[in-house]
């Protein structure tokens, strides 16, 4: 790898790259390997071998890349690399803040946000998607502070439990937000717990000039400055929440380390640049949003323009015409919806869409290949691993599966009962959260058993690497002894009514042990009709729900994850 010499005066990505006189140049050079290669025919072989060449250059690009640092200095060096002029943020406002802005304006937020606690303590933040947001975020980390990103759609109880997990005694929002949010009864109810309320409009006002000028002058000393707080890459960086889609939600806690290793296994098989325009709308409580759709670009010199909501399906499309983004993160959920609402020029720049959370559904890949010939780039992530496993790729791609795993990890499927191929997916790596927080024990940690995360998931993956979700290990009913995928008949669903959506839950049958219920949003959709299409696909009968009950709209969580919580309440 020959790493440096893309900023010279002599490098070939003029425009792309910030050129420098002398940059440091690192040349580093592998050992020699032997491949074993297996095959049938030559063209195998050479498909095989050219992947596993791939995977060598993926996999050291990753390894000699600085993942020992903490988000703060990686701020810094990125300033440094791309130029303190480089423009990283812009949010609904249009006014696109620098790197020199962005650190001077944490410096500035990060004495106020310091009073009252200590270092290595969580501070929650309960703020939308904008500018603010990633300045708060960065002022915490200045000094120590782990910042707790909260989600203000999970409702009061479930914003309690996960205060009382991580121990949260303040939280950072603005009265701007909780007034447009009508987040007034929420924020009672976490300050009568005793939590206290610290407001963005109140910091600023007491922010003066000489403070103003303090943080300008501390942004040429502030990685010196940094540095003697002595925070060690393997400290807590970040406590994200699992959504609560089954159950009470969890506190994620991520270090550095995690999240910079995230990055750059990500910017080992992607390649973006300083020309790129990255569209944000998933909330950055969501480490999808965080990881993906911010703190990657704006540690890779790329600019992140932040939308508060990704529910504005008309909104949102159109402001990707108008930044010209070239980059867009979703969910199946969201992107269906800009889909439906999106003049078929809104994405003519985009060179990526990138979706998870959830599976992403045929009719949604065909409406994109057909209206804005586009190819959607499904990927698979837990909160727990910072948050990408595994993502498709342009030069490695197959649809219906979530790509390859990232370089640097390792994999391992324990078998399921009643479930014949594939197996319960465990992962390591180094983007491997530290432990979880749990509000049956706060502020105890409670780290991943030997390294491996238990991803829940029910998965295979072929000789290519490609990993398949099969379903979550509780998505699967058993129905007369024979394990069903409730995703699976969410998909029979979608292939005879592809034009609405659908959700399958499970309830207790006391001849079969458990029976299938369809939600669907599908006004005329009827049993009889299921049945018909089943068996003339030679689907078994086993798995098509003879109760079907229409809704209007699928509840869904903030992250867009359809709230199989409230629908499993609704069978009852």
């Amino acid at each position: 790898r020959i790493d440096g010499a893309q900023f010279t005066r002599f490098s070939r990505l003029g425009g792309k790259m910030r050129r420098r006189a002398f940059p440091k140049i690192t040349l580093t050079i592998l050992p020699q390997r032997h491949f074993q290669v297996t095959g049938d025919s030559a063209r195998e072989r050479r498909a095989a071998a050219g992947r596993k060449l791939y995977d060598v250059m993926s996999d050291m690009i990753f390894a000699t890349s600085d993942i020992d640092r903490t988000l703060f200095e990686a701020l810094i060096d990125a300033k440094d690399v791309h130029g303190g002029n480089q423009a990283v943020i812009e949010d609904v406002k249009r006014t696109p803040l620098s790197y020199s802005r962005l650190i001077t304006g944490s410096l500035a937020l990060s004495r106020p946000l310091a009073e009252g606690t200590r270092e290595g303590e969580a501070v929650g933040v309960l703020l939308p998607n904008v500018a603010g947001v990633v300045v708060t975020f960065f002022a915490l980390q200045a000094n120590g502070r782990v910042p707790a990103m909260l989600n203000y759609t999970a409702g009061l109880a479930n914003l309690q439990a996960a205060c009382a997990a991580a121990e949260i005694r303040t939280i950072v929002t603005a009265r701007a937000f909780v007034d447009q949010a009508k987040l007034g009864e929420i924020v009672a109810g976490l300050a009568a717990t005793g939590i206290a309320i610290r407001y963005l409009e109140d910091i600023a006002a007491v922010i003066g000039a000489g403070a103003k000028l303090r943080a300008l002058v501390a942004t040429r000393f502030a990685l010196r400055r940094h540095r003697a707080l002595r925070i060690a890459p393997g400290a807590p960086a970040v406590i994200l929440f699992t959504s609560g889609s089954e159950g009470l939600p969890k506190g994620v806690v991520l270090t550095h380390r995690n999240l910079l290793a995230n990055c750059h296994q990500l910017s080992a098989r992607i390649d973006f640049n300083e020309s790129d325009v990255v569209l944000n709308a998933l909330p950055v409580f969501h480490s999808f949003g965080l990881t993906g759709g911010t703190l990657l670009p704006i540690l890779s010199g790329v600019k992140t323009v932040l939308y508060p909501s990704p529910l504005h399906y008309r909104i949102v499309p159109a402001l990707a015409y108008d930044a010209n983004a070239t980059i867009l993160f979703g969910t199946d959920t969201f992107l269906s919806g800009y889909a439906r609402m999106a003049h078929g020029y809104d994405f003519y720049s985009l060179r990526y869409i990138f979706a998870g959370a959830e599976r992403v559904r045929d009719e949604t890949r065909r409406i994109y290949a057909d209206k804005f010939g586009l190819r959607i780039l499904e990927g698979y992530g837990a909160t727990e691993a910072a948050p990408v496993i595994a993502v498709n790729t342009p030069m490695h791609f197959c649809a219906g599966t979530v790509g390859r795993l990232l370089p640097g990890m390792d994999a391992r499927l324990d078998p399921v009962p009643g479930i014949g191929a594939g197996g319960r997916l465990s992962i390591r790596g180094p983007n491997v959260m530290a432990g979880y927080l749990k509000a049956d024990k706060p502020g105890v940690l409670q780290p991943p058993e030997g390294g491996w995360h238990d991803s829940g998931d029910i998965v295979t993956i072929d000789d290519a690497g490609f990993v398949t979700i099969r379903g979550r290990a509780k998505r699967f009913a058993k129905i007369g002894g024979e394990m069903v995928s409730l995703p699976a008949v969410e998909g029979y669903a979608a292939s005879l009514w592809p034009d609405a959506e659908h959700a399958v839950v499970a309830r207790p049958d006391p001849r079969k042990g458990e029976q299938l219920v369809l939600f669907t949003t599908r006004q005329d959709a009827s049993a009889g009709a299921l049945q018909g299409w089943a068996k003339a696909n030679g689907v078994t009968e086993l798995m098509v729900p003879k109760d079907i009950r229409t809704i209007e709209a699928l509840p869904v969580l903030g992250t867009g994850k359809i709230d199989y919580v409230t629908i499993s309440a609704m069978v009852a």
